[in-house]
């Protein structure tokens, strides 16, 4: 070292050590970095995926509930028709009315999550049809059925499209793929499970001096009333507000989504994107699929129960109890399917066209094949089918859409057209076509057919303005640079 130069000297093994300690220090970094994410998504699955599962399951009973009021305690004379004198017009009619309530709210209950908050809006719509539930318990007639079973589907209408839209504030499309089929296989779960619970709450018949369907429907609408409160002082908003998350998990959720995704910090009315949405040609491929599968696909729920009974299960524990295997199969095909889709090793272009084929091949097995076991394990297949192909495509669906007022109104009228399936399908399935209902599954190998049309035009549109929207990118940074 030269005289006067006071530099400190280091050995090269401490040099070493520094040089360690500062990558130690950056590997650290890195570490604590990617454990913020997981928290921050560990948290956001809890409310948006477990909490609003939690709430679907409830959401399912409710509706299937309605018709297994239909069986209980026939023996005993006071079953819900009888009680309240409808003939088979008017039970059909307190069905569909149902469906009627859905096809219209859905579109403008989804997009009135910009006017509220979804804490907000969740709660009055979880609230409203809780105590809906519970009044049917108290109807009287005809009418007073009609009006309740309105406005029970006018608040549950808004809630799955609420749930999607509310998800895209959060989650990348690519992120959706499983939450979405976990959410969705729950419901199919609990369709299963309120057949027993049904079959449970008979035995409160005469209780209070109140028939067991009314039981039925007080019992099972006290949940919804409950997780409503908790869905106001619980349930997260957006990412830029969410009180469960600390400033790191905050900084890391907001902004790391597409420009063209849903934004809490976005409260105009684009009426420009609007006319973009109708204009738009995935709209009308979209809406083909959504209403050919809606009517084709969930037509197996109307044959079920014939199949049931040619199998001599003819009484109602046994019939209810062999109604849990379909929706079981549907359960595990969906989260397998999901799985399978998060690791990328399936695509849901090709998945969608599957599931739509092996129904066909279903349907074709119920109009040529007559014996009962065969028929009843089609329609386990035809049924997990049937539950999974809409959560398989839905990520796709979202993604096609800009902006936030674009993707409210379009995942609700998306969904509102699955509806068809219950204004359509009690007349396909019409005793008039029975037993056989050869007729029937005829009909809706022709809608799913038109489904995998659908669902083929949809993919090539969204490939397209994908590959469009790359060379308008690329073209505009040469011209930038």
């Amino acid at each position: 070292m030269a005289p006067g130069d006071h530099r400190v000297y280091k050995a090269p093994d401490t040099i070493s050590a520094s040089v360690s300690h500062i990558g130690d220090h950056e590997n650290n970094g890195v570490e604590t970095k990617i454990a913020i994410q997981r928290r921050a998504i560990r948290k956001v699955d809890f409310w948006l995926v477990g909490f609003y599962s939690l709430v679907y399951v409830f959401r399912v009973i409710d509706s299937n509930n309605y018709s297994n009021a239909a069986i209980i305690n026939l023996e005993a004379g006071t079953g819900i028709k009888k009680e309240l004198n409808l003939n088979p017009s008017q039970w059909a009619w307190t069905l569909s009315i149902f469906s009627y309530s859905y096809l219209i709210f859905e579109p403008s209950n989804t997009i009135l999550l910009k006017k509220f908050k979804p804490s907000t809006w969740m709660f009055v719509l979880i609230l409203t049809w809780g105590i809906c539930a519970c009044a049917a318990g108290a109807a009287q007639n005809f009418p007073g059925m009609m009006c309740v079973r309105f406005a029970i589907g006018l608040a549950e209408a808004g809630f799955y499209p609420a749930v999607l839209y509310h998800m895209a504030f959060w989650y990348k499309p690519d992120e959706l793929r499983w939450r979405i089929a976990l959410f969705y296989s729950l419901g199919q779960v609990s369709g299963a499970l309120s057949g027993l619970l049904a079959y449970a709450i008979s035995f409160m018949n005469g209780a209070g001096g109140l028939s067991g369907w009314r039981w039925l429907f007080i019992i099972e609408g006290l949940p919804a009333i409950i997780l409503s409160v908790v869905a106001l002082y619980g349930l997260p908003d957006y990412p830029e507000t969410a009180r469960m998350l600390t400033e790191e998990e905050r900084a890391f959720l907001t902004g790391r989504l597409s420009s063209s995704a849903p934004s809490g910090s976005d409260s105009s009315w684009n009426f420009t994107a609007v006319k973009v949405l109708f204009s738009s040609p995935t709209l009308y491929t979209f809406s083909t699929y959504w209403i050919g599968h809606g009517i084709g696909g969930f037509g197996v729920n109307y044959a079920l129960p014939t199949v049931i009974y040619e199998l001599g299960f003819t009484t109602t524990a046994y019939s209810q109890l062999m109604n849990i295997p379909p929706y079981v199969a549907c359960f595990f095909f969906l989260n397998i399917l999901g799985y399978l889709l998060h690791k990328k090793w399936i695509r849901p272009w090709t998945t969608a066209v599957a599931i739509e084929s092996t129904m066909i091949i279903c349907y074709i097995v119920l109009i040529t094949v007559r014996n009962s076991v065969v028929k009843y394990l089609a329609l386990i297949v035809a049924t997990a089918c049937a539950g999974s192909a809409y959560p398989v495509i839905w990520p796709e669906r979202i993604r096609d859409l800009d902006g936030t007022v674009a993707s409210g109104i379009g995942i609700g009228y998306t969904n509102a057209l699955a509806q068809f399936s219950g204004i359509v399908g009690p007349h396909v399935y019409s005793t008039v076509f029975g037993p056989t209902y050869r007729i029937s599954y005829t009909i809706c190998l022709c809608f799913l057919c038109a489904a995998i049309t659908g669902i083929l035009a949809s993919w090539w549109l969204v490939v397209r303005k994908a590959q469009n929207q790359s060379k308008a990118s690329v073209t505009e940074g040469q011209e930038v640079a």
